[in-house]
């Protein structure tokens, strides 16, 4: 609309754009819709392909375009011939063009003929195929208004792939910009309210102006006869087939009746495509809930072999744990017994009950059992240590206690005492009893 602003389409476009795609940024919401020509419908349309994981139209990736079967004999074809010429009048302006008309298109065919020798043909290098669309919509809206069929903003490539992934009817419009017809089928039959609401209902809508190089390369591919040129594409026998061709300036009513017929017979290749899709997708499915049960089986299985190799690991480390502690355990008593030994052999000899020096000393053991040795006055407190630490009976580690008074006897050297006392620097008196006391657990 001219009145309108950039900035008052600004205000009235990007929020509800920005609801429906979920872009936050404005530059970015700006650049998009002035990719498709203000035109929100296509762009979100886009936008959500784009998150389907499908290609934008302006970023296509680098792929061999889809080939179309165009040799099925089944094609249903129809055509509308120009009106004859009625009445003496009609017929005399006929015949009258008539020498003018085939001069002109002769020369001109001449003319182009020659023109390829001289000069390639530019429209036979696509370098910018959605640049080429994007044109023809923008020249389609200012010569017809925007009441039109919703353009298809791709490739033709991207158009067959997208009608064949999503099972539709691709309708491809050729339009010839030199064409009589033309003008009159855009403005009167395209643009009328009842075949956009079939065409935009029941298929994709593909159309371009075989000037552009674009156009040109689908109309090598699908060899028109004469303008306007529409043909319907859909997935036959999985490959993309032209299943109708209308050429010729057809009425509103008319389009719609063939459009309808075209689709009518065809449809149940596309009722038979999407079961065998369906059966394919249930088959993969299905497959998949395999694969998946075979891996949780396999990895319960994995995870039940790693616990048992855990359980004997843990297993065997005990048992070596428990042998190590076995030896260990032998190695002690046996070093301790070597002790025993070792102190018994150094203990001096016991004192004659003759020796005035003598002490009689009668040790009590934890055990309740009791044990009489005489030592000499002179002897240090160790040597009633040893004594006792020689016996069989005796613990590991103990003190010695005394009774009158009750203390701890300073047997072996600490700080208090590096070297223990005698007997008799100890108080000990000719006749002593003492108890020995057990430690090896504290």
């Amino acid at each position: 609309i001219p009145w309108i602003s950039q900035l008052d389409l600004t205000f009235c476009f990007y929020p509800s754009f920005q609801d429906l795609t979920g872009i936050e940024s404005m530059d970015q919401c700006r650049h998009t819709l002035e990719q498709h020509n203000w035109n929100i419908e296509a762009a979100v349309q886009d936008r959500l392909n784009e998150q389907e994981g499908v290609p934008s139209v302006f970023n296509p990736p680098p792929s061999r375009p889809l080939q179309v079967n165009t040799a099925d004999h089944r094609i249903y074809s129809y055509v509308v011939s120009r009106p004859q010429p009625r009445g003496l009048l009609g017929w005399g302006y006929y015949l009258i063009m008539l020498p003018f008309r085939f001069t002109y298109y002769t020369i001109l065919d001449i003319f182009r003929f020659a023109l390829r020798f001289i000069r390639p043909d530019p429209r036979s290098r696509v370098t910018d195929p959605v640049g080429d669309i994007v044109s023809f919509m923008h020249s389609f809206e200012e010569k017809y208004g925007r009441a039109h069929p919703v353009f298809y903003q791709g490739t033709y490539s991207q158009a067959l792939n997208d009608a064949k992934r999503e099972l539709r009817f691709l309708l491809v419009y050729l339009h010839g910009d030199d064409h009589q017809d033309s003008d009159e089928f855009c403005r009167n039959t395209l643009c009328a309210p009842e075949v956009i609401s079939l065409i935009n209902t029941r298929m994709l809508f593909w159309a371009c102006s075989t000037n552009k190089p674009e156009g040109y390369r689908v109309s090598q591919a699908l060899r028109e006869n004469t303008y306007p040129f529409l043909a319907m594409i859909m997935l036959k026998d999985r490959r993309m087939t032209v299943v109708g061709r209308l050429e010729g300036l057809i009425q509103p009513d008319d389009l719609i009746n063939q459009l309808t017929f075209i689709m009518d017979a065809n449809q149940t290749y596309l009722v038979s495509e999407r079961l065998e899709r369906e059966e394919r997708n249930q088959t993969q499915v299905l497959r998949q809930q395999q694969d998946e049960a075979y891996l949780a089986s396999l990895r319960a299985d994995q995870e039940k072999e790693r616990k048992k190799r855990e359980e004997r690991e843990r297993k065997r480390r005990k048992e070596e744990e428990v042998q190590q502690q076995k030896l260990a355990e032998e190695r002690r008593r046996r070093n301790l017994q070597e002790e025993k030994e070792r102190k018994l052999e150094c203990l001096p000899p016991e004192p004659s009950p003759d020796d005035p020096e003598s002490v009689k000393i009668i040790f009590k053991l934890p055990n309740d059992s009791r044990v009489e040795r005489r030592f000499h006055f002179s002897q240090s407190l160790t040597v009633i240590h040893d004594f006792l630490f020689s016996l069989k009976e005796s613990p590991e580690k103990f003190q010695i206690e005394a009774n009158f008074p009750r203390r701890v006897l300073p047997c072996i050297p600490s700080e208090e005492w590096p070297n223990p006392p005698t007997l008799q620097e100890a108080g000990l008196s000719h006749t002593e009893v003492l108890f020995v006391q057990d430690l090896t657990d504290e």
